[in-house]
């Protein structure tokens, strides 16, 4: 994927940079070419700007995978004790928007899954996961997500995770989102994965596992 595609994007959408997009491109492409199993699935897509990419990403290599993606559509849900940026209703964007900028690229829609998280994906969730996107801000989104992933995850599948803030090794002044890692916190507890940090310049903090 050429850098020129991934700077028109992070030019349209301003929660999108290149640094994240490379990222992406990086482990989708990664997991895509291993052949694993299963579908691509973003949990909170807001306006679409990933989301395209992550079909550009998988035209380009693995044309059979679907993509499915998530969002409430609504802003974000009522914030936990956790979650100091933001508030309920921020960052909202329109069902829309996605389709429009799906059509503005020339690209097939996705499965799109409009609703809040507790309601869509208990059963709206592919039964085989090969990568999954996790980009929903707040501790009870990404709680809920990580709870209703993980069991369809195929062996060795990858999971990214946006704004995984460890502030034991991330040094910005800034904390981004606490919630997200507070989240991951307590899934992990007992799991036999752990979240690794993909960190970055500016704003940029993202966490990763694979499944074992």
């Amino acid at each position: 994927m050429d850098k020129i595609t991934m700077q028109k994007l992070a030019d349209e959408h301003p929660m999108v940079s290149v640094e994240r997009l490379e990222n992406i491109y990086h482990n989708l492409s990664h997991t895509l070419l291993s052949n694993i199993s299963g579908a691509v699935v973003e949990i909170g897509c807001n306006a679409g700007g990933t989301s395209v990419f992550l079909k550009m990403i998988i035209n380009e290599l693995a044309p059979d995978r679907e993509l499915h993606v998530y969002d409430s559509f609504r802003g974000l849900p009522q914030k936990s004790f956790y979650d100091t940026l933001f508030d309920e209703g921020d960052l909202a964007a329109s069902l829309y928007e996605v389709k429009n900028n799906f059509c503005k690229w020339g690209l097939d829609l996705p499965v799109i899954h409009r609703g809040w998280f507790q309601d869509t994906l208990p059963t709206e969730l592919p039964n085989c996961i090969a990568f999954a996107y996790l980009d929903s801000d707040f501790y009870d989104s990404i709680l809920i997500s990580l709870q209703h992933v993980y069991s369809r995850l195929s062996n060795n599948a990858f999971v990214l995770i946006d704004d995984y803030w460890d502030s034991d090794q991330i040094t910005q002044d800034s904390l981004g989102l606490p919630g997200v890692k507070k989240a991951c916190d307590v899934f992990f507890i007992d799991k036999l994965e752990k979240i690794n940090l993909l960190p970055g310049s500016g704003n940029l903090a993202m966490g990763y596992f694979r499944k074992r």
